[in-house]
């Protein structure tokens, strides 16, 4: 005759299992803290220290270009270097703004979300349309961060898999939790569960919503597409 499963061994599995399970995500949500303070604090180097010398060099050019002899060859090697010093600042903004979103604190949730729309806007041939409350956003910065970087995530995803023409951004906002949602009328999802996050990038957004309370949901649109849904709780005052 066989041997029947102990129940108290099952137990003590399961309980094993949702401990390891628990301490994983806390793990993974510490990780990603800390990652986003490492972030916020060079993209806060980059502007005071790298920021401030470009635009210092800026200036002694305009400058030396005032008072050097004005012929024409001194004069476009000048204006090569201004060029160059141009690009150069650029590129340091734009990497700034990849490390660390400033308006995210300054400005707020509701107008980082909107830059980033407008932005995928004019560099995509996909019309979006975004939905946003009147009011600015009331939820702590983690949750902010947690919505833009899922925002990032979808949009990125929405160029490189969906051949969608079109997107919608919708952010609700109520005194218990907040919500995105990012629907697209693209090619939809592959075979296999609606649920799927087979993508390193979903599935580390994914941890980062779970880790403070959320749910992330992935689901085909009716008539076709993709509809990614985020709910945040927010914390009692």
């Amino acid at each position: 005759m066989s041997a029947q499963p102990d129940p108290d061994q099952f137990s003590a599995s399961s309980q094993v299992d949702a401990l390891r399970a628990a301490d994983l995500s806390e793990l993974l949500g510490h990780v990603s803290t800390s990652w986003d303070n490492e972030r916020r604090s060079l993209s806060r180097q980059l502007h005071d220290s790298l920021g401030s010398s470009l635009t210092a060099l800026t200036m002694h050019l305009a400058l030396l270009t005032r008072q050097m002899p004005q012929e024409p060859g001194l004069l476009e090697r000048s204006a090569q270097m201004k060029r160059l010093l141009l690009t150069v600042i650029e590129t340091n903004r734009q990497m700034q703004m990849k490390l660390w979103n400033d308006k995210l604190e300054f400005l707020g949730v509701k107008v980082a979300l909107d830059e980033l729309a407008q932005q995928f806007n004019e560099q995509h041939p996909i019309t979006t349309r975004c939905s946003l409350p009147e009011d600015e956003l009331v939820c702590p910065r983690g949750h902010g961060v947690a919505m833009l970087r899922t925002l990032e995530e979808a949009l990125s995803n929405i160029v490189a898999h969906a051949q969608a023409s079109a997107v919608d951004i919708i952010v609700d906002d109520n005194e218990e939790m907040l919500m995105l949602t990012v629907k697209d009328n693209g090619v939809g999802l592959p075979d296999g569960p609606a649920t799927q996050l087979s993508k390193h990038g979903l599935r580390a957004v994914r941890e980062r919503v779970h880790y403070l309370g959320g749910t992330l949901l992935l689901s085909a649109t009716p008539g076709g597409g993709t509809t990614l849904t985020v709910t945040l709780p927010k914390p009692a005052a």
